[in-house]
């Protein structure tokens, strides 16, 4: 209604458009009987400013227009701007306009972060975070700004649920060549993260008759909440020197299991050839489902990788992925391979849940696949994780011998296992949080079973590194032998 300028105290303007919800909350005052017009329309505008809604700073209508917005007399609205400036609520200067003054300190509306956040330490080796500083900014804004130059205006529309064509199309070649999956575009569908991959599957398994899916243990804490969202129960399986056990798991009375089998989280093992036959196996026999999680199939060190489980029986085992270590977690990325007998139910979530997924996002990751920028993104950041898992390996053997350390082939963690004589681990827990060193056991893991305390043997430390520069991860080290000690 005005234009923007400086405010008789001389601060930027605040647009009146940052107000015009408020205008809205005067309408009901407006509708008041006449004799009680004036009162209502001072009370709903005091109310405004006293609320929030009228932040101070901002400029007001003028009561013309105000008057004619509202459909009431200007006699009305300049009684009630007179009113509120006697009270301190507006201000007003000749030729000035009127402003919301300052003399109200309204308890502002606060937006809340509620992200995830580690607490402020010292040394934080927590699992589960990438190194964000390695988003390849740069080559991420050429790509957008090439797909916002050539991206059709109908695929702005709502997308194909599964997901944009083009992307299906780079992921099948991208999924078949790094990780050996039997990846038909018509059976991917573009999720965002495994996270959402896994309550799909959920929904489908219940669908299917399926209220039960076995899961690692230890393993993943999020499979718990991720598949109870979707009305389906996780029954923990422990795990042998192979993978997850066969016998507990015919036991377990489960049709379908949740599994990490190229580098199970968080022990580190790869799943032997004999597990990965008698698993599936096993899947045919009891017309169930093998779920595949490859978190981290990417990262591999001193070892050939290890090829997805999907390529031995695509019809058997969903495949999940995602960016979320390879890039960012934060854009909420990722793809599901469905065995067919789950696909319909799978697409159709997908579409009541959300109606697919951003389109401008998938024509962007599919052309940063499609130019060779994401295969050069993980030759980067495996150099960079290399270098870090080295830096640890050597500050453990410095700082803390005796320490075996295992799961360090691949991944973006290890485990640690401590001698005895650094126990019991509660004591030693203790001590590391009081010195401001984060860390995890692998009892944190851990479903049903009861875990050693350590107190008979080492404590077993769940390390993540990826995140962590090679300085800060030897100083981190240093500073837990410190505490380990005392």
């Amino acid at each position: 209604m005005t234009s923007s300028g400086t405010n008789p105290q001389g601060r930027p303007d605040v647009p009146e458009g940052a107000g015009s919800a408020a205008w809205e909350l005067l309408l009901p005052a407006v509708s008041a009987p006449a004799r009680t017009r004036g009162r209502s329309l001072q009370a709903a505008l005091r109310e405004a400013v006293r609320s929030g809604r009228l932040v101070p700073g901002t400029r007001l209508p003028s009561s013309r227009d105000l008057a004619a917005d509202l459909g009431v007399s200007r006699g009305l609205v300049t009684e009630a701007y007179e009113q509120l400036t006697a009270e301190g609520y507006l201000r007003s200067g000749r030729g000035a306009g009127t402003w919301v003054g300052g003399a109200v300190r309204a308890a502002h509306p606060r937006a809340r972060d509620l992200a995830p956040r580690n607490p402020a330490t010292l040394a934080d080796f927590v699992a589960g975070t990438p190194d964000l500083s390695l988003f390849p900014r740069t080559a991420w804004a050429t790509a957008h700004r090439g797909v916002l130059a050539e991206l059709p205006h109908q695929d702005l529309g709502y997308p194909d649920p599964r997901g944009l064509p083009r992307l299906r199309a780079a992921l099948a070649e991208l999924l078949t060549r790094r990780r050996g999956v039997v990846a038909d575009p018509e059976r991917i569908v573009v999720v965002s993260g495994v996270a959402q991959a896994t309550t799909l599957l959920g929904f489908a398994l219940h669908a299917r008759g399926l209220p039960t899916v076995g899961a690692e243990d230890p393993g993943s804490p999020q499979h718990d909440a991720l598949y109870a969202a979707a009305g389906v129960t996780t029954v923990p399986v422990p795990l042998d020197e192979d993978g997850i056990s066969l016998a507990d798991l015919r036991d377990s009375g489960v049709r379908a299991v949740v599994m990490t089998p190229s580098h199970q989280f968080p022990t580190g093992i790869a799943y032997s050839a004999r597990r990965r036959a008698e698993l599936l196996d096993w899947a045919r026999s009891a017309d169930g489902f093998l779920l595949e999680d490859d978190y981290d199939g990417d990262f591999r060190y001193d070892r050939a990788p290890v090829g997805a489980l999907q390529g031995l029986d695509p019809d058997r085992v969903a495949y999940a992925g995602s960016v979320s270590k390879s890039l960012a977690p934060g854009l909420r990325l990722g793809w599901l391979l469905v065995p067919q007998a789950l696909a319909d139910e799978v697409v159709e979530r997908k579409r009541t849940m959300d109606l697919g997924h951003p389109t401008i996002d998938q024509a962007l990751f599919a052309r940063f696949v499609e130019r060779g920028d994401y295969d050069r993104q993980l030759r980067r950041c495996q150099r960079a994780y290399r270098e870090r898992r080295d830096a640890l390996v050597s500050a453990l053997e410095e700082h803390l011998p005796g320490t075996k350390v295992s799961g360090i082939a691949a991944g973006l963690h290890v485990i640690a296992e401590l001698p005895h004589r650094y126990g019991p681990q509660k004591a030693l827990l203790a001590r590391l949080a009081a010195a401001g060193v984060l860390v995890r056991p692998l009892t944190d893991y851990a479903h049903a079973r009861a875990e050693p305390d350590g107190t008979e043997g080492g404590v077993r430390l769940v390390l993540g590194y990826a995140h962590l520069s090679p300085t800060r991860i030897r100083d981190g080290v240093r500073l837990m032998a410190e505490a380990a000690r005392d």
